[in-house]
């Protein structure tokens, strides 16, 4: 009874740990899309797993050291503002290749729904699940959703739940990393209003340099 009985308050102990942290992650998560602190030009890019289309692991930090890097976090497939910027950058693709560069895209969703995206908007380069968002925090541009919004969005068709498989009910707020190889930010560009993106050509300028 002895064993059993300090079983149980092990168990016990070990949920309100779990609890704690995950309480302590979250109250770490600004309340609004203006209070983010983005990581600047000089960090180094956090070390993170996100998941392919496929559902496979993707280490972010083992990749950037291949090639330069276009790192794009973009809030979902469902966000027509996201949708035009990973178009617009669908067209300067071949640039920036030329230059070295290659895009990885970031978002929320699922594996599936990134699936849903490649083939809609008929795109070729990588597009990444961070479905816990544990990149977007680690980023410094996570943020979350308030529950007003939330039943907004529900009310055009949106469910950021469905979108994601979480109920973390975070968002980031859209960004472009320029990471070189060293795996050090060279250039950033965070915008908190959703709808204004970093233009094409200021995007290759920025490149270039």
């Amino acid at each position: 009874m002895r064993i059993r009985r300090m079983k149980a308050i092990f168990v016990g102990m070990m949920g309100l740990c779990c609890c704690v942290a995950g309480f302590a992650l979250n109250s770490e998560v600004p309340e609004s899309a203006d209070a983010v602190k983005p990581l600047q030009k000089g960090d180094a890019a956090p070390d993170v797993i996100l998941k392919t289309v496929d559902g496979k692991d993707f280490n972010l930090k083992r990749e950037l050291k291949k090639q330069p890097t276009v790192l794009i976090f973009y809030r979902g497939g469902w966000c027509p503002y996201c949708n035009l910027h990973l178009s617009a950058l669908q067209k300067i693709d071949p640039q920036l290749r030329q230059l070295g560069y290659r895009i990885i895209a970031v978002s929320p969703d699922k594996p599936e729904k990134l699936r849903e995206s490649l083939t809609k908007d008929h795109l070729t380069y990588t597009l990444l699940s961070d479905h816990s968002m544990k990149a977007a925090r680690e980023f410094g541009i996570a943020f979350k959703v308030d529950d007003a919004t939330l039943q907004k969005y529900k009310t055009y068709g949106i469910n950021l739940e469905v979108a994601s498989g979480e109920k973390h009910h975070l968002l980031p707020v859209p960004a472009v990393f320029l990471v070189g190889q060293d795996g050090l930010i060279k250039f950033s560009y965070v915008n908190s209003d959703y709808k204004k993106r970093i233009g094409s050509e200021a995007l290759l300028d920025a490149a270039k340099k």
